[in-house]
């Protein structure tokens, strides 16, 4: 079982374990290679974790001892839309386990019952398979691609987009509850 909470101080060799490691880097669209412990660790003390108008809420993603699996976040709040951005990071030994996937339902859960959104959206590489399964396994609608957008280690990628609303959240919760146990 995992947990959502506050990033801490303890978290920074996590963070900088999977901001550094080449394989995950391969699906970002920021350099992180150059981040010090330095940088994580203001990072995490500026971290909210409750909505504030144009900042981002980030939360570690812990296990049963509390240790650091990764972050999750929703990225330039807009209280008067009521949305953000969704953004996860795992560290390589939470991939493939479920991990992102009970992380993002805890998040959306926040993000719809505890803040009042509307819409929690995602953008991601159009060649990010293993992302964009683990979007449409959470129940993220696909909205469309700005292709060529982005030029990114020597060639040009597309951007895909996802969404989730309100109504879609609930009426996916209603769903899986009257599902019968297999």
């Amino acid at each position: 079982m995992i947990r959502l909470r506050q990033l801490q101080e303890k978290d920074a060799e996590g963070m900088l374990e999977w901001m550094q490691d080449s394989e995950i880097r391969k699906s970002f669209r920021f350099c992180t290679d150059n981040k010090t412990k330095a940088d994580v660790l203001e990072f995490i003390r500026n971290a909210e974790v409750a909505p504030i108008e144009g900042k981002s809420i980030h939360y570690a993603v812990s296990d049963d001892n509390d240790e650091y699996l990764g972050t999750i976040s929703l990225k330039d709040v807009n209280l008067t839309a009521r949305n953000g951005e969704y953004a996860i990071s795992l560290r390589r030994k939470a991939q493939g386990k479920g991990i992102g996937i009970e992380a993002t339902n805890e998040l959306l859960r926040r993000a719809f019952c505890e803040f009042g959104f509307q819409k929690v959206y995602l953008n991601v590489l159009a060649d990010n398979h293993r992302a964009i399964r683990l979007y449409e396994k959470c129940g993220f609608v696909y909205e469309g691609e700005f292709r060529n957008h982005l030029f990114l280690q020597g060639e040009f990628k597309g951007l895909k987009w996802y969404s989730m609303l309100r109504e879609e959240y609930f009426i996916r919760q209603n769903t899986e509850r009257e599902r019968p146990a297999t």
